[in-house]
């Protein structure tokens, strides 16, 4: 049996747009948008233990460990897997390096519980399929499933149901604001926008030929709130508009812009340089976990 897998990227997000267009009777809004996987990431380190414990072994500020959902995944994981094979799985210790921001709106959180549930179902051979996986980590956010799915995605729901989608590969450039937003007050501000019309894929799909429409659909319902409550978010989107359609990701607080080439994004970086904490990622058609575990059950 395989010990230990070091080195496992968690990326990050962007929301190409992000509509509200309900709300369900429990209170869950009813989302649409299109999920695009980033060549930015966490990394994290798995090493099975004798003890059946699980355990983060590393400090990360402002996430205990019992709160972790990385803790909460593989728990829930080891439960599924006892049942299944009617004993408990061994322990296993996770070690993260974080690069992305809490309460960025990049997914950093539910982006690291969908690695650990991918390499925790590989080292401790408990045979659960993608989708399971997806239907097992839900609960822990609406996020975790499309990670799991692992390709560019057109989500609709909670953004539990995925459709994959092609999209063209740009440059992304990304500024942090420097404030996290939590998606409690975004969700339940009175001038949240929540009846924006519902949209098909064909919709989205007329404006794939090309990357600058492609950045100019839709919008991030999000965004306004967002920006009333934390005006650095305000201030990142009229900087970053500058150069071009400049949008908010998920709840915030990271702003982003597409650009057709690293030297694009690059040139722009260099205008941000002691004004905000800003970096570039290219798009990722795929999750990287994918093929580092080809051939494993994670990808059935």
């Amino acid at each position: 049996m395989t010990r230990s897998l070091h080195g496992c990227p968690a990326p990050a997000k962007l929301n190409l747009f992000l509509h509200v267009t309900g709300r369900r009777p429990d209170g869950y809004h009813l989302l649409q948008s299109v999920f695009q996987l980033i060549g930015r990431a966490d990394t994290l380190d798995f090493d099975l233990r004798t003890d059946g414990a699980i355990r983060r072994v590393n400090e990360v500020p402002g996430v205990p460990e019992e709160q972790d959902l990385i803790v909460r995944a593989l728990r829930l994981l080891a439960d599924e897997h006892a049942r299944r094979h009617g004993a408990p799985p061994p322990g296993i210790e996770v070690a993260v390096a974080k690069r992305l921001p809490l309460g960025g709106g990049l997914g950093g959180g539910s982006s690291d519980a969908a690695t650990a549930l991918m390499v925790a179902n590989y080292l401790w051979r408990s045979g659960l399929t993608r989708h399971d996986l997806m239907a097992l980590g839900l609960p822990l956010g609406a996020d975790v499933p499309f990670f799991l799915f692992g390709h560019t995605a057109f989500a609709e729901g909670v953004g539990e149901t995925l459709v994959a989608v092609d999209v063209p590969d740009p440059w992304y450039v990304v500024i942090e604001p420097g404030v996290q937003v939590p998606t409690g007050p975004i969700f339940t501000a009175p001038d949240l926008t929540r009846n924006t019309k519902p949209i098909t894929i064909t919709d989205f799909s007329k404006h794939l030929r090309d990357r600058k429409t492609l950045q100019q659909f839709g919008k991030n319902d999000l965004q306004p709130v967002a920006c009333r409550l934390y005006p650095p978010v305000a201030e990142a989107v009229r900087w970053l508009a500058n150069f071009g359609d400049a949008r908010m990701t998920g709840s915030g607080a990271c702003v982003f812009c597409a650009f057709s080439s690293e030297a694009a994004a690059d040139a722009v970086l260099v205008q941000a340089q002691g004004l905000w904490r800003a970096w570039k990622a290219p798009a990722l058609a795929r999750h990287p976990m994918l093929t580092l575990l080809q051939g494993a059950q994670v990808v059935e």
